[in-house]
């Protein structure tokens, strides 16, 4: 007596989540680390979550700002921790994703799929108001023409986490089908 096989069909939802689980940490790599966390780039100006480089005309250089100098310009201390920790908070939850959301698809676990996209959710959260904060205290200097591939890849990341949190909550694993009716078959 054949077993029938599940369609494609089925598990199609649940390898398209899988595939942005992937992305969105990627991405958030690029920009973080690959980037080192600079939205703008330029030969003029750097400005991200470890650099504050703005042109001086005197030397004709970039001259790199920090905390005295920082502060004195409107850039609060605490206000750039916070910023990092969202950011990088948010790259720490989605490395967690994965492999829960897998876990609770291979096990028709309905309560750890909820845990992972809590992870998930959390992250979107994280990462929404750290990149927000960041910006409000450094708009005086970039303009949305200035921002560069790294605050690009921040912003898919976010679109995406937000896609696939939409996605997660739409498509839950389905409970497991009964033994008994699938012997009798």
């Amino acid at each position: 007596m054949a077993i029938p096989r599940p369609r494609c069909s089925e598990h199609l939802p649940f390898l398209c989540i899988l595939g942005l689980t992937v992305v969105v940490p990627s991405l958030l790599f690029y920009a973080l680390l690959w980037k080192a966390g600079n939205l703008t780039d330029l030969s003029n100006l750097r400005i991200g979550f470890y650099n504050f480089c703005l042109w001086n005309e005197d030397t004709s250089s970039l001259q790199c700002l920090q905390f005295p100098e920082l502060e004195a310009l409107g850039i609060p201390r605490v206000g750039l921790a916070l910023a990092r920790f969202g950011v990088y908070g948010a790259l720490v939850l989605t490395l967690f994703a994965p492999l829960s959301l897998l876990l609770a698809w291979c096990n028709s676990d309905k309560e750890q799929w909820k845990l992972a996209v809590g992870f998930l959710a959390a992250a979107s959260v994280l990462l929404s108001s750290g990149l927000g904060l960041f910006l409000s205290y450094v708009w005086k200097w970039v303009r949305l023409s200035l921002l560069g591939p790294g605050f690009l890849a921040l912003g898919c990341a976010q679109a995406l986490l937000i896609l696939l949190i939409m996605a997660a909550v739409a498509f839950p694993p389905r409970a497991e089908k009964d033994k008994s009716r699938l012997e009798s078959c």
